[in-house]
């Protein structure tokens, strides 16, 4: 695994032989090992390059958490002689950090007088290496593969309407039955369509209507007053959920839900202060799903 990453990063076998300090038969014959033992071929090479198969691509991301797996692992055993200390940066989307984030902060500081830390709420991916940061709340799949995600929880992607609404309009049945009815939409996000699942296949429908907002909040507010549907994420909609002013609808139409990830760059040592902060957020968000 240590091998394939080496090539990956380095993009080729002699510049992976350099970072591993090992001879270049030695790179060789350990990817000719892993391919036979994996029985996929994990790179194309000619004579000008290599690249990674889709195979690879797949391979590469596993084996980046699992060796960041172990190397953490072995970190948390020298815990009692590595203390967390320093600044530590980090991002989240910005509703979610409010709402669960910003608190594990605020136990985490309390627990840990030598860290400081510098919460940036964001509702963009952010790159967390060129901005500086040290770790990440992510909702959704992780695109890039020089990251290690782990898994927190899950949130699905809810169709929300007030009781009023749906006693004046109807509850709808099928997602089709949203083309005729006002929909609160957002400003450069999804388009027009909203997507479900029927039949493990994605269906999109087309949505309109007369109220389109840039922030999530103020279109919470305009379902909640009985303004139309609207798609937010669970989490977003819980307290209005549970105190009746919103109600769920197409639930079986839903798509699968989206893991909520703590993220960090690829596998190598982390600070104390990092793992801390990650064993924080596992502490509160374990078995997080709504």
């Amino acid at each position: 695994m240590r091998i394939l990453v080496a090539i990956a990063d380095g993009g080729s076998l002699t510049a992976a032989a350099r970072t591993l300090e090992t001879s270049l038969p030695s790179i060789v014959r350990g990817l000719a090992t892993l391919e036979s033992h994996l029985g996929v071929r994990l790179f194309n090479r000619s004579t000008r390059r290599i690249a990674l198969t889709d195979e690879g691509r797949r391979y590469l991301a596993d084996c980046r958490q699992v060796i960041g797996a172990v190397q953490d692992a072995e970190a948390s055993v020298r815990a009692d002689v590595s203390e967390p200390t320093g600044l530590l940066r980090i991002t989240a989307p910005v509703l979610f950090g409010q709402m669960y984030v910003a608190p594990a902060v605020n136990r985490f500081i309390a627990r840990y007088d030598d860290v400081s830390v510098e919460l940036i709420l964001l509702d963009r991916v952010t790159n967390l290496v060129e901005e500086g940061f040290d770790a990440a709340i992510r909702i959704g799949t992780l695109a890039d593969s020089t990251l290690v995600a782990q898994t927190l929880g899950l949130v699905r992607q809810a169709v929300v309407a007030s009781p009023d609404y749906l006693a004046r309009h109807g509850r709808p049945a099928h997602p089709r039955e949203l083309r005729h009815a006002e929909c609160i939409r957002f400003t450069g996000s999804r388009g027009p369509h909203w997507v479900f699942m029927e039949a493990g296949r994605r269906l999109n429908v087309t949505i309109d209507g007369r109220l389109s907002f840039n922030l999530v909040a103020p279109g919470i507010a305009a379902c909640c007053d009985g303004l139309g549907f609207g798609s937010f994420l669970s989490y977003q909609i819980a307290p209005d959920v549970a105190r009746g002013a919103l109600e769920i609808v197409l639930a079986n139409y839903e798509l699968p839900p989206r893991p909520i990830s703590v993220i960090y760059p690829h596998a190598r040592l982390l600070p104390a202060r990092t793992r801390a902060f990650i064993s924080t957020m596992r502490e509160t968000l374990s078995g997080f799903s709504i």
